[in-house]
């Protein structure tokens, strides 16, 4: 069976390329099923849940009696009332039982159609099923519901997450599933977010019993070479297997989705307008370019839970504003609400105690929304629009006359304003100015081990021709000299000769203006407004 790139639903190994989950899977069995643990998969959304679960399932099948449901199997009418979703849930596990297999063996069924012979059931009668048909299993028996979260506003799911809970505790004393996996988009804990704030305080139990479940379900760049590999042992597209994955990871920091979205678009759409042009080379840096902008303007499931949940939590989205356009930074605390939900929701992540956008391909989705919303009112933006003519020459991006026009334009404009002013917004006005320029050809991203409240490193890349651009507080002359080495070391890194450096100074004697100066054999166009 021929193979594809898979961005939605779960993957299968014999019809997609994917990374391979053998070592995860020897751990979520080593260090967590075997324990007996209870614990909860909660990742970002399009994480790979659903795949690990499918496969664990697989996994475990040798040594366990394994119950894999997805509670998106149920309808809202489900969760009508107890008797309903007893009698549901009970039709669910038969099912699941069936597509293993297990059909045939009453000391599994036998309980589960009990509770459907009878007209009605409480919640009680539900768990003394299963612990009649765990105590009867010649296997443990290990409990995964998927989509977990789907049914949380549901009062019946917060009873029956207590229940669980009650017969867990006691496992010891009754029979009951050997393992609990519950995996969704938010942990127990957050799944009190979900409540109505009215009850939230009488359902306290559920939350405190989950293990924390810390192993990295990200993909490294290492994994991606391994799936990369399997793929090109297909097609023999010559393409340098360890160069397209550490510049894929370097876009997605290994956002499963994200990682399959660019390799899939490289393969169906690149591959199929470039197969006339035996020049280019669609499995390169330069191919995965040309994927990120692509990706970049789709309206995908991922992006428009992330514009709705900045929507729905407006702390949320002025952190992401005051680490974009500030420099801010914030030190992760898992009990600040805004980080807590940014990190849960896979946009953002820790990184050395601090919270940092979790990848570039998130982060320039934030600008370009940020972007947007400004963009009819914005006086900079109106600015790059009509200078845009000046820009291009021959179909390439000419950065020194971007920063001589941003030096003129930000002077009219803002020039007059206080330092605390332009210090918060100083480079937001940049990145404003930028994007109509690039917009629709060129890519650019923020550096983000470079970025701090004094400096900002953005990397623009335009039809294949990279521009260093540094952006920083003027701290005085002896900071600027350090500025000025940082930049040309950057250049070297980048294996770039000439590079930009654009400065906030506030002092009143600054001279504003551009030039341009040279510094251990690289050119450095110096920009102050």
């Amino acid at each position: 069976m021929k193979r594809r790139f898979n961005v939605t639903g779960s993957c299968n190994p014999q019809c997609h390329y994917m990374v391979r989950l053998d070592d995860r899977l020897k751990k979520i069995k080593n260090d967590y099923i075997e324990y007996g643990c209870y614990f909860v998969i909660n990742r970002g959304r399009q994480y790979g849940k659903t795949t690990t679960l499918a496969a664990l399932e697989n996994y475990l099948k040798d040594d366990y009696i394994v119950l894999s449901l997805d509670f998106q199997q149920m309808g809202t009418e489900d969760f009508a009332d107890t008797p309903t979703f007893t009698h549901a849930f009970a039709n669910v596990m038969l099912e699941a039982l069936e597509m293993n297999g297990l059909g045939d063996r009453k000391e599994l069924i036998e309980p589960l159609t009990e509770i459907l012979d009878r007209d009605s059931n409480s919640l009680k009668d539900l768990f003394v099923g299963f612990s009649r048909m765990c105590k009867n299993s010649a296997q443990p028996v290990v409990l995964m519901i998927d989509e977990v979260d789907s049914a949380s506003n549901n009062q019946v799911f917060v009873d029956f997450l207590a229940q669980l809970r009650g017969y867990y505790l006691k496992r010891d004393k009754m029979p009951i599933f050997h393992s609990v996996i519950l995996a969704g988009v938010y942990s127990i804990k957050n799944l009190k977010l979900k409540l109505r704030p009215e009850s939230e305080h009488q359902y306290n139990s559920p939350w405190n019993i989950a293990a924390s479940f810390k192993i990295d379900m990200s993909f490294s760049a290492t994994q991606i070479a391994g799936m990369l590999q399997e793929y090109e042992d297909d097609y023999h597209t010559g393409m340098d297997i360890q160069s397209v994955a550490e510049e894929i990871y370097a876009y997605t920091s290994g956002y499963p989705v994200l990682v399959s979205a660019i390799c899939k678009y490289i393969d169906e759409d690149i591959l199929e307008d470039d197969a006339s042009d035996g020049q280019k080379k669609p499995w390169s840096k330069h191919g995965v370019a040309r994927a990120v902008k692509s990706i970049q303007v789709e309206n995908t499931p991922l992006f428009e839970s992330m514009i709705r949940h900045l929507d729905d939590y407006p702390g949320m989205k002025k952190m992401f504003q005051a680490i974009l356009f500030q420099g801010r930074e914030f030190t992760y605390n898992p009990d600040a609400k805004e980080i807590n939900l940014a990190c849960m929701f896979g946009y953002a992540t820790e990184r050395n105690g601090k919270v940092q956008i979790a990848n570039r391909i998130f982060e320039t989705r934030l600008y370009d929304y940020f972007y947007s919303e400004e963009e009819l009112s914005s006086t900079i933006i109106q600015s790059a629009k009509r200078d845009k003519s000046y820009f291009i020459h021959d179909g390439r991006l000419d950065m020194d006359t971007v920063m001589r026009r941003f030096v003129t334009a930000f002077e009219d404009i803002y020039g007059q304003n206080d330092e605390r002013f332009i210090e918060d917004n100083g480079r937001r006005f940049f990145l404003l100015y930028l994007k109509p320029i690039i917009n629709g050809t060129g890519n650019y991203y923020i550096e983000a081990q470079t970025r701090d409240e004094r400096r900002t490193d953005i990397i623009v890349d335009y039809l294949g021709e990279q521009f260093i651009i540094e952006l920083k507080i003027w701290r005085g002359n002896e900071y600027n000299e350090r500025g000025e080495k940082q930049l040309t070391e950057y250049l070297d890194y980048y294996h770039e000769d000439k590079g930009y450096l654009l400065s906030f100074n506030f002092n009143r004697k600054k001279e504003t203006g551009v030039k341009e100066i040279r510094i251990g054999g690289k050119t450095i166009v110096e920009a102050v407004v």
